[in-house]
């Protein structure tokens, strides 16, 4: 039918509609989110997973009520226990995750959250399976099937790709399968086939709506984080990631390289040509410093026209080669036709034997500024190794 066509034709257009193949990567599997993407996702999945665990440490225990006002001696006993086993479980989980950086623990979290339901959930059907109940008892009885259905929609609320969403759901999916197969009869559905069904609709239907979640969370951090101008980091995200670089380097024991760029006798363009000029040559400066970059770097637009490259796990030799990479061109034209170059200088984590990130951003711009009063166009490298940025490039060691 041709309605449907249309229909069907708009639908995948809404779905994947401005996504670039980078970003749809990122909503298959969480391997491919820049830091800043991966650091407010764990923020965001830890919030409602607390929020969430504490709903269900306030609910879980009230069902006891139904529980003893409708099953028999030691039925409602062994399934209290076990509720009260589950609450002290989302307690612990309510007040025990703490905040952080890192995406791993936060999606442990979720994991934990999932699995304590279903564990309580294949205890509850076991225990019901050998305690049969009659009458209005065995419609409650039937309301713990609900269980599997309730948890997979929780999964909507959370920021998750396609691969988190299928896994997360598989174990529920499994459960309700598995006390199918033990003989629970499907009480409160028409057929078992038709609960299954709909258990896995709920599932995709879930986990797609965490992947839309994922995609408007990701866009709306990366379009906060960047400079319009320059589409580097801004300082203040810039500052934010340098910190969580530094930690993880520091943590693995590893180098980190900083490279501080300031653009040669870029007020003239300004004073001469007017600030519209000037923002596109700061914007060709920008692109090319983003050419040299490796997919792990980080580019920051420190300040005016102050570029600023981290290089996490990059010692002063790879760095090196990274600036190399200029050596021969140049950063675009001027208004004027010429060349625009920059003055730079390198620091690293463990040669310059730095504490923090700020210390490690100092030593570059004073290097940076050296370089500059040298003569421009050059970088001042660890152990004050000269490299020339202009076509006829060579290094030297001033003696």
């Amino acid at each position: 039918m041709p309605g449907v066509g249309i229909f069907s034709r708009r639908a995948v257009e809404r779905l994947i509609g401005g996504l670039t193949a980078t970003s749809l990567f990122g909503l298959l599997e969480p391997g491919g989110h820049s830091l800043l993407v991966k650091q407010r996702r764990a923020h965001l999945v830890l919030s409602r997973v607390r929020a969430i665990a504490t709903v269900f440490a306030v609910f879980t225990p009230l069902w006891i009520i139904l529980d003893l006002a409708f099953f028999p001696w030691p039925l409602w006993g062994w399934l209290a226990l076990g509720r009260l086993a589950a609450t002290a479980a989302f307690v612990w989980m309510a007040l025990g995750s703490r905040n952080t950086d890192a995406v791993e623990p936060a999606i442990r979290a979720l994991v934990f959250l999932q699995l304590i339901p279903t564990v309580f959930f294949l205890v509850a059907e076991f225990l019901l399976g050998i305690h049969p109940t009659e009458g209005f008892a065995r419609f409650v009885a039937g309301g713990y099937q609900f269980l599997p259905f309730v948890m997979i929609s929780t999964l909507s609320v959370f920021p998750i790709t396609l691969l988190e969403g299928l896994l997360f759901s598989l174990p529920m999916v499994l459960a309700m399968l598995g006390s199918v197969l033990y003989g629970q009869p499907m009480v409160l559905f028409s057929s078992t086939p038709g609960a299954l069904w709909l258990l896995l609709l709920l599932s995709v239907s879930a986990t797609l709506a965490g992947m839309s979640q994922l995609h408007f969370m990701s866009a709306l951090v990366t379009q906060s984080a960047r400079d319009l101008l320059t589409h580097a980091y801004t300082r203040r995200v810039g500052e934010e990631l340098l910190d969580m670089l530094f930690i993880s380097v520091v943590r693995a024991k590893a180098h980190i390289a900083v490279a501080f760029f300031d653009l040669d006798n870029f007020k003239s363009i300004n004073d001469r040509y007017g600030h519209e000029e000037g923002d596109r040559t700061l914007q060709r400066a920008a692109e090319a410093l983003r050419a040299i970059t490796r997919r792990n770097d980080v580019l920051i637009r420190w300040g005016g026209e102050e570029l600023l490259i981290a290089m996490p796990f990059t010692d002063c030799a790879g760095a090196r080669v990274v600036l190399q990479r200029l050596a021969g061109s140049n950063l675009g034209l001027r208004p004027d036709g010429k060349p625009q170059t920059a003055s730079a200088g390198l620091s690293e984590r463990l040669a310059d034997d730095t504490m923090t990130w700020q210390f490690l951003v100092e030593k570059a711009d004073r290097r940076m500024y050296v370089a500059k009063q040298s003569g421009k166009d050059r970088a001042l490298l660890c152990g004050d190794e000269v490299l020339l940025f202009e076509s006829r490039a060579e290094t030297k060691t001033p003696a």
